[in-house]
């Protein structure tokens, strides 16, 4: 059977929990709630106010890593001390219990028996303290990935700052100065994303679900401190047990739109071997490309 993904034009908060409700699953326990709290100066991710009936919903907490990049491409998240205070000035802090995940070592190492590129996901020790997970993404461009969705949220999202290096070089370095020296090639790069990702689905099995928002639609990720404008109108709001399918729905949903914004959209997924992370995470057998969407 075709896994279901269900869709909605509608881009309120309310019409979030009606996309989760469809799913059928009760997330159980402590649910860890994966979101992208936007970089200093980011104008385009999702603010917390937009997520908070979601998220109080289920009880859940908001989770985060800090990233890899370091001072030479800005940025503050890349240490626990100005991630905090950035992720209060935000106002996660104010509406929601949060955890950085990897704000104390050391990190629990996940093995990918079966993977193209990483045989190890690094991830912050604090993800074994939830019984579950709901990713919620803002989909959008990636300078680096092509696009941004549930797959980068599970991969690069859930890793912690060693496990972003090693994601981010192929597996050839965990350290966050020596992997953009050796950064990955188009081919490697999202694939090892995609062997991250299955990590965490493993881990999660039958205990996960994934929303995606296509809103502020720009070909840069919530990571940019100055980020460009959404080059297309806002589309609406997907939801899956399947994050394979979810991505390639939203991807679908570019390509087929009448808006002349596209174009340029899809030469950032492209020239970046975007598709790829959907079609190596197909070909490792944890989601399908092939799905049916569900307009409500």
């Amino acid at each position: 059977m075709k896994p279901a993904v269900y869709f909605t034009k509608t881009l309120t908060p309310e019409k979030v929990i009606e996309a989760y409700d469809k799913l059928g699953l009760d997330l159980p326990g402590k649910v860890a709630v994966k979101i992208h709290s936007g970089e200093k100066g980011n104008q385009n991710y999702l603010h917390p106010e937009f997520w908070k009936p979601m998220v109080d919903k289920i009880h859940g907490t908001i989770v985060e890593c800090n990233t890899a990049y370091g001072d030479a491409a800005g940025g503050v998240r890349d240490n626990t001390e100005s991630h905090w205070k950035l992720i209060e000035e935000h106002g996660w802090t104010k509406y929601f219990d949060v955890d950085l995940m990897d704000a104390e070592g050391p990190d629990i190492v996940w093995p990918i028996p079966n993977g193209k590129v990483l045989k190890e996901n690094h991830v912050g020790k604090n993800i074994l303290k939830y019984d579950s997970m709901l990713v919620l993404a803002h989909f959008k461009g990636h300078p680096m990935g092509g696009y941004g969705g549930a797959l980068k949220q599970l991969s690069i999202g859930c890793a912690s700052r060693a496990g972003k290096a090693l994601i981010h070089s192929a597996g050839k370095t965990d350290d966050r100065y020596e992997t953009w020296k050796q950064h990955a090639s188009l081919d490697a790069f999202p694939e090892a994303m995609a062997d991250a990702a299955e990590s965490v689905v493993d881990h999660f099995k039958g205990r996960i679900a994934f929303i995606n928002v296509m809103k502020n639609l720009s070909v840069d990720c919530d990571c940019c401190m100055v980020a460009e404008d959404p080059c297309m109108k806002d589309i609406g709001i997907l939801a899956s047990l399947d994050p394979v399918a979810i991505d390639q729905a939203c991807i679908d949903l570019v390509v087929n739109s009448d808006d002349p914004g596209k174009e340029h959209f899809m030469e950032r997924v492209n020239s970046r071997n975007g598709i790829h992370t959907i079609e190596a995470a197909a070909a490792l057998g944890y989601g399908s490309r092939d799905y049916g969407l569900i307009e409500f």
